[in-house]
């Protein structure tokens, strides 16, 4: 004879009868549907937290993406400082040719990188100051140098001499061509 007892089972008001034998089909599906009501409980509280959550810290988020000034150009930064600056910037970015011939890569793509961020925020404030017919060409310009910059960063890296060379070339031109035109 098998002996009976009764197990209340969590989550639902059902008894059900177990034996000390091998559990049965009715117990087996017993078991798993509250599995699948904990498991839905579970995922039920867990999305409530997480809108709580959302909306208690929305408004304080929101505050905090205000506050920040994501645009590239200096605030502090007029065109005529700009137009002061692009000159010994560009002298910086063009520098970069002497580390080139004595294939001091880091300390070229480090002076590189330095005087392009430098360069480019000059570039950028003085574009944005043009008209809007003229913008077009310069942005294609600021483009066409900054890619290169690039170009010559990644070169510089694989310590590729040849690609490097090519990439300053296009540089000077690219500089040159926007000079020219601010």
């Amino acid at each position: 004879m098998i002996a009976l007892r009764p197990v209340l089972v969590p989550y639902t008001s059902q008894t059900l009868l177990t034996s000390h034998g091998k559990p049965t089909l009715m117990m087996k599906h017993s078991n798993e549907m509250s599995e699948k009501k904990l498991v839905y409980k579970n995922r039920r509280v867990g999305i409530l937290v997480i809108t709580t959550m959302a909306a208690t810290f929305s408004s304080s988020l929101n505050n905090i993406a205000c506050g920040l000034d994501l645009r590239m150009v200096a605030p502090d930064q007029t065109i005529e400082e700009a137009k002061n600056g692009i000159q010994n910037h560009a002298k910086g970015l063009l520098q970069v040719k002497d580390l080139i011939e004595l294939k001091a890569w880091r300390e070229a793509q480090k002076e590189l990188r330095k005087s392009s961020s430098l360069l480019k925020q000059d570039i950028y404030t003085i574009i944005q100051a043009k008209p809007g017919n003229e913008r077009q060409n310069l942005r294609k310009l600021y483009f066409n140098l900054f890619n290169s910059v690039s170009k010559l960063d990644y070169a510089a890296r694989d310590e590729d001499e040849s690609k490097v060379l090519q990439c300053y070339d296009k540089i000077v031109l690219a500089l040159n061509e926007i000079l020219s035109e601010l």
